[in-house]
């Protein structure tokens, strides 16, 4: 039995946060793997553009080529039709009863989690890392909203002991548009793959 990290997003691009919250899980709680799992069609992302998934994948292979214990998976870009993660839980204990796995979320998606699609069939199927916020004066603080969500779905909810870089994709796309340098956010090799296929050259229209 393998203990198994999954570390989704849109990842579009994929920036050093993700890989630090990948690689904090993979050595705090001594994990087997951490599976860097682009999504496919994010039903939350309606509002924009979302490049293609292919793309998407190419970029998160860059990314965490050469890191120990850090894989790229294809899982969720080979689904059709909107992917929720209660949905690909299911399937990936369906696909892997071997494994055990630890669902890896930054702080914000531990307050907003009772949004997703079927929380409660989310919040079975894992156990969860959630990166402790930076700011720690939030109301409710992450240890009362672990307590409560463990009251209330039986929730396996641990924290992750580094902070989120104050980084986003969003962010990115934006500097990239405006000519601006993102080379302190993203891995070089990936900087090197959105300057070759010229990406997200253009602002978002939404």
């Amino acid at each position: 039995m393998g203990n198994i990290g999954i570390m989704g997003g849109t990842f579009d691009p994929i920036h050093n946060g993700h890989l630090m919250l990948g690689e904090q899980a993979y050595q705090e709680y001594q994990l087997d793997e951490v599976w860097f799992m682009p999504s496919g069609h994010p039903p939350h992302k309606n509002d924009r553009h979302i490049t293609n998934p292919e793309i998407r994948l190419a970029m998160t292979k860059l990314a965490i080529q050469g890191k120990s214990g850090l894989v790229c998976s294809d899982f969720e870009v080979r689904r059709n039709g909107s992917t929720y993660t209660a949905q690909t839980l299911r399937l990936l204990r369906k696909a892997y009863p071997q494994h055990q796995f630890f669902f890896i979320i930054g702080a914000d998606s531990l307050y907003e989690i009772e949004n997703w699609y079927e929380p409660d069939q989310v919040l079975s199927q894992a156990v969860f890392l959630a990166a402790r916020r930076e700011y720690e004066d939030a109301h409710p603080s992450m240890e009362q909203q672990i307590a409560y969500l463990y009251n209330k779905y039986n929730a396996d909810i641990r924290i992750l002991h580094c902070e989120e870089m104050d980084i986003s994709s969003a962010m990115l796309r934006e500097r990239i548009a405006k000519g601006l340098s993102v080379s302190e956010y993203v891995p070089q090799e990936v900087l090197l793959y959105i300057n070759d296929q010229g990406l997200y050259q253009e602002k978002d229209k939404a």
